[in-house]
């Protein structure tokens, strides 16, 4: 049974995962803005500083799978669908292959030409972040163990950072962040290091 948290909240992950699904899920609110809205999973995998050692440790629609399927993208869905059909992103990781560097994988979500679209997360709702526990890289369900709502309004911000997965003392945990930017996916890299 899922556990679920609330923002700011923290749970341990199972020392038998060995390899998760984070499934995001989120409904665009009926507007009449003329876009559809392409929202972005991404993953910044993160030193002991907060911070990527190098460019490759970001994992996007450009750059989705890291180290040989050690941090993975499902592919980006432009089109935003309901998730009442299941997720909408998926980022894959296998907690076997990450190096001992690591010491946490944040995952956010952005808004795709935000400023141009005038587009922003007060017009999203429903959004959820879910790790489940998978057997292999083609299980794209798994067994949810830990559920996220995120029912804070997020008036201007056109980047979200959902959880962080961290490593402390050994074990993987899952951390409720919430926390919006405005400046989208430009200002995530500023923020976790990475070259823009």
């Amino acid at each position: 049974m899922a556990v679920n948290l609330q923002k700011g909240q923290r749970a341990s992950l199972d020392n038998s995962m060995k390899m998760a699904l984070v499934g995001l899920g989120w409904d665009p609110n009926k507007y009449d803005g003329g876009y559809d809205f392409d929202l972005d999973a991404s993953a910044f995998i993160c030193g002991a500083n907060g911070k990527v050692q190098s460019d490759e440790d970001f994992v996007f629609y450009n750059n989705p799978d890291w180290r040989n399927h050690t941090v993975w993208s499902s592919g980006d869905d432009q089109t935003g669908g309901s998730s009442e059909e299941g997720d909408d992103e998926q980022i894959f990781i296998d907690f076997t292959k990450i190096p001992d560097y690591v010491s946490k994988i944040a995952i956010t979500v952005t808004i795709h030409d935000a400023a141009a679209r005038r587009q922003n997360f007060g017009q999203v709702s429903n959004a959820y972040v879910r790790v489940a526990k998978i057997d292999n890289e083609f299980d794209n369900q798994g067994e949810t163990v830990i559920q996220f709502d995120l029912e804070e309004e997020f008036s201007i911000e056109t980047a979200l950072v959902v959880c962080e997965i961290y490593r402390k003392n050994g074990q993987w945990k899952f951390n409720a962040v919430a926390a919006g930017y405005q400046g989208g996916l430009e200002q995530l890299c500023r923020t976790y290091g990475v070259n823009v």
